[in-house]
């Protein structure tokens, strides 16, 4: 099977439908379709079931999904750092991350940096929503997000941070004066939900689905970006939670933030695919765990 043909069947493994394969391979969908079929004809089986509305993996196309994809990322990255050292440009650790607190990581990478002059990084935001998937696809090498994260083909590294929790609302919101809230608030109305399914523990880690006390907690509008957190909850008497940090790095004039009493600290740490972990991962990770976890605010 070629390294092309291997492409065409991820991005469609992904995407499930031929036009957008097509569109972000910038082939044509008679290109996404023979490469299927050929490879269909080497397997023995189908590999997808197509009707005229949905495109599905099959069993056989689930496997060869999750059996390809590692070692596709790994051979991809492994070109990648070929090539760079034959251009002789520094090997790229790419760094992706769903947390804001990039000045307090300053540390973590002067230190990684004057440790390792021939190695270089770079930071790239990461969507809430899409938590995995790039360190799936090989987009980023390392990913900073909230914890716990039991993922079968992701490492856990060490925790940057533990933070308390705040309640967002707007100014005119009826518990915007108080000094703190219960966790207990989280129960009385809907907070905001994400747009797309996440891993329901993963979630839950963020927000919970229910209080101590057993209360459920209500999921309401869905949301796909801080922006819509902030814009809803500045307008509506809407509710929702962020970790402490957002107090430092996502000020406005038109959200509150009060501390929330009773539920568990939120920890962040690094997370990486398993199959990719190389040298530059396991240099970043031990700068972490030496200098420690960034203090609380």
């Amino acid at each position: 099977m070629e390294l092309r043909d291997i492409e065409i069947f991820l991005t469609l493994a992904e995407e499930l439908h031929f036009g957008r394969t097509a569109q972000r391979l910038f082939i044509s969908q008679a290109r996404v379709s023979q490469a299927i079929k050929k490879q269909e004809r080497t397997i023995g089986a189908p590999l997808f079931e197509r009707t005229s509305r949905v495109v599905h993996l099959t069993a056989v196309g689930q496997q060869l999904r999750d059996d390809l994809r590692p070692l596709f990322a790994g051979l991809r990255d492994s070109i990648d750092r070929a090539s760079l050292v034959a251009r002789g440009t520094k090997p790229l650790l790419r760094i992706g991350t769903i947390a804001g607190f990039f000045a307090e990581m300053r540390p973590y990478f002067d230190t990684y940096r004057r440790r390792h002059p021939g190695w270089d990084f770079v930071i790239r935001p990461t969507p809430f929503l899409e938590p995995f998937e790039p360190l799936r696809r090989g987009d980023i090498d390392l990913m900073i997000c909230w914890l716990p994260v039991e993922e079968p083909d992701l490492t856990t590294g060490p925790v940057l941070r533990t933070e308390s929790r705040m309640l967002m609302v707007s100014p005119q919101h009826r518990l915007a004066g108080e000094s703190s809230v219960s966790i207990e608030v989280l129960g009385d109305q809907p907070v905001l939900s994400a747009a797309r399914p996440l891993p329901d523990y993963w979630e839950n880690a963020y927000m919970p689905f229910f209080t101590p006390s057993g209360r459920p907690i209500e999921r309401g509008t869905p949301i796909s970006t801080l922006d819509e957190i902030h814009a809803i909850i500045s307008t509506t008497d809407a509710i929702h939670q962020i970790f402490a940090h957002a107090t430092v790095y996502n000020t406005r004039p038109d959200i509150v933030h009060v501390p929330i009493v009773g539920g568990s600290p939120g920890r962040w740490g690094l997370v990486w695919r398993s199959e990719s972990e190389n040298d530059q991962i396991r240099a970043f990770a031990a700068v972490v765990r030496e200098l420690g976890e960034i203090p609380p605010l």
